[in-house]
C-alpha cells in the first residue's frame, strides 16, 4: 500500500510539473500562430478546445453529467458567466504576449492568489489571518510601484488577475470537473467563436485557410494546448494535496517570467524589479502562512487519530494486570 501510495503520488507531482509547465512555456506558442490576430487565434481556441475535449469525453464515456447541467439553469447561467470571463482572460493573455507584453502577463498569474484573497474578503466576508492581511497590503504596494514604474496602472497584469480570480469563484460555484467545466464553457462559445471565423472568411481576413497546412494545423492545436494542461492538473489535483499544488501554482508565472526576461528580451527597468519584487515577498508570506497552516492542521489530525488508543490503552493494560 506505501509503495502504491509514494507511486501515486510520483504520478501526482508528474503531472502537476507538466500541467504548470506547459501553462508557463504557453508564451512560445502564440507567436507561432502570426500571422493571425489575436482575435481569430481566439476564436479557434475556443472552437478546438471543445472538438478535442469532446473528442476526449466521447472515448472515456463520460456525458452523464451534461444531462444533469442542462437541467438546473441556475448552473448553466454560471457556465455561460465562466465562458465570458475566460474569454476576456485568454483574449488579454494572448493579445498581451503577441504584443510584447510577456513580462506584464507573468504578472497576472503572480497576483492571482492575492486578487482572490482580496475577493473572498469583499465577496465572501472571509476574516484572513494577519500574516494574510500582510500579503494584500504587500500586493497592493506592488501594485502602486508598478503604477508609478509603467506610467500608468498595470491594465494587463489587473485584467488577467481579476478575470481568472472571478473565474476561480464562480468555477467553484459550479461544481464541475475541470475537463467537464471546459467542455460546457466551449460549447457556450462554440457558436459565436465559429460565426466570428466565418465572417472574419467571408471579408478575407482569415487565415486558416490561406497561409498553408502547416499554419492551419497550429491554429487546430490551440484545443490540445488548452486541453491538455488541465487533464494534467486533473490527475495532479486527485494525487497530490492542495499545499503541494498550491506552490506548484508558481511555476507557470516564473517560466512567463523568465521567458519574458531571458527570451523575448524584454525591458525591466529598477522600479520593475521593485515592484515584482514586493509582490514575490508578499507571495513568500502567503506561502509561509499556508504551509504553517497545513503542518498544524496534520498535527490536529494525528492527536485526533491518537486519541481513541490513547483512552483504550489503559483499559487494556488494567485487564492484564488482574
Amino acid at each position: 500500500m506505501a509503495g502504491t501510495s509514494k507511486g501515486e503520488h510520483r504520478i501526482g507531482l508528474l503531472n502537476g510539473f507538466a500541467a504548470y509547465g506547459m501553462w508557463g512555456l504557453v508564451p512560445l506558442f502564440w507567436p507561432l500562430m502570426k500571422p493571425a490576430g489575436a482575435m481569430e487565434i481566439l476564436a479557434h481556441r475556443m472552437v478546438w478546445s471543445l472538438v478535442f475535449v469532446a473528442a476526449a469525453l466521447v472515448f472515456v464515456r463520460r456525458w452523464a453529467w451534461a444531462g444533469e447541467l442542462l437541467r438546473q439553469p441556475r448552473r448553466l447561467g454560471l457556465i455561460a458567466l465562466a465562458a465570458a470571463v475566460i474569454t476576456v482572460n485568454w483574449g488579454v493573455y494572448i493579445w498581451a504576449v503577441n504584443a510584447g507584453h510577456v513580462v506584464e502577463a507573468s504578472l497576472g498569474y503572480f497576483i492571482n492568489p492575492l486578487v482572490t484573497i482580496a475577493m473572498g474578503v469583499l465577496l465572501l466576508k472571509e476574516r484572513l489571518r494577519p500574516v494574510q492581511w500582510a500579503a494584500v497590503g504587500v500586493g497592493f504596494a506592488a501594485v502602486v510601484v508598478l503604477t508609478v514604474g509603467y506610467g500608468q496602472p498595470p491594465w494587463i497584469s489587473l485584467c488577467l488577475a481579476f478575470s481568472f480570480a472571478i473565474y476561480g469563484l464562480v468555477k467553484k460555484k459550479v461544481g464541475l470537473g475541470g475537463v467537464e467545466s471546459l467542455a460546457a464553457e466551449t460549447a457556450i462559445q462554440f457558436l459565436p467563436a465559429l460565426g466570428y471565423l466565418i465572417w472574419l472568411s467571408a471579408h478575407g481576413g482569415a487565415t486558416f485557410t490561406t497561409d498553408g497546412p502547416g499554419h492551419a494545423a497550429l491554429l487546430a492545436s490551440t484545443g490540445i494546448v488548452t486541453a491538455l494542461p488541465l487533464v494534467c492538473f486533473g490527475a495532479a489535483a486527485i494525487r497530490v494535496p492542495l499545499s503541494t499544488l498550491g506552490l506548484l501554482q508558481y511555476l507557470a508565472p516564473v517560466f512567463q517570467f523568465v521567458l519574458g526576461i531571458l527570451y523575448f528580451h524584454e525591458e525591466m527597468p529598477p522600479e520593475r524589479w521593485a515592484g515584482f519584487a514586493l509582490v514575490w515577498i508578499a507571495l513568500i508570506l502567503l506561502t509561509w502562512n499556508a504551509m504553517r497552516s497545513a503542518r498544524r492542521a496534520r498535527v490536529v489530525a494525528r492527536s485526533a487519530a491518537a486519541v481513541p488508543t490513547a483512552a483504550t490503552t489503559p483499559a487494556g493494560a488494567a485487564t492484564a494486570e488482574s
